[in-house]
């Protein structure tokens, strides 16, 4: 199968961001003296969204009366050092440009909020990514695994669902795709592992980033 649009998640696909997410948690608790978490466990909680993220994260979680408290610390945090350790996969930029140069259009959707998202876009691939979607409930944009944010990247970027593929770490990647009627191409080099991804509906992967240019 060959395809001419893709549809990136980003934390895990195109971007290792569990560091900087890992410090803001751990600022975040620290602050409001609850216990911190190590990187696996973030690991774990990542995936839908940094309000899932926090609740995972603080005892007892939304029930937790400083909840908002640290959940708001944490986004404060987030986005001042969002680029601190924050890196491009091994291969990432060069693929994109790759694709781009044989005429394929490019996007992302994220469950990351939607100024972060874009900050993180306009750093790492201005040239490459021509739309990011980032969370956005309050414009009538459902987080992932609801279609929405598939569905307005590809308005955005004037194109149909025909020749279009997904690309993602994670379940809630494969359960998107499933709902937005798109093929989807799972990652191994992201948050979660073959066998995971295989126990929720995995069917394709790609080990490199380079390897998506087979499926041109």
């Amino acid at each position: 199968m060959s395809y001419q649009t893709f549809i990136f998640d980003l934390d895990g696909t195109l971007l290792d961001t569990l560091g900087d997410l890992a410090a803001s948690v751990n600022y975040a608790l620290r602050t409001h003296d609850m216990p911190e978490h190590s990187i696996d466990d973030v690991r774990r909680f990542v995936g839908n969204g940094v309000r899932k993220l926090m609740q995972r994260a603080v005892p007892d979680g939304e029930t937790n009366p400083d909840f908002e408290a640290t959940f708001a610390t944490f986004r404060q945090h987030y986005m001042a050092h969002s680029l601190d350790t924050t890196r491009p996969y091994d291969g990432i930029p060069e693929t994109l440009a790759a694709l781009k140069a044989r005429g394929c259009r490019l996007a992302v959707v994220s469950n990351k909020m939607m100024a972060a998202t874009q900050e993180l876009i306009r750093h790492f691939f201005p040239d490459t990514i021509e739309v990011a979607i980032g969370e956005n409930e309050a414009a009538g944009i459902r987080k992932k695994p609801a279609p929405d944010t598939v569905f307005a990247a590809l308005r955005q970027l004037g194109v149909g669902k025909e020749g279009s593929v997904y690309v993602g770490d994670s379940d809630v990647d494969i359960q998107t795709a499933a709902n937005a009627v798109l093929p989807c191409i799972s990652v191994l080099w992201g948050f979660r592992n073959r066998d995971f991804l295989i126990q929720h509906g995995a069917k394709t992967f790609i080990s490199a980033p380079s390897e998506l240019l087979q499926f041109l």
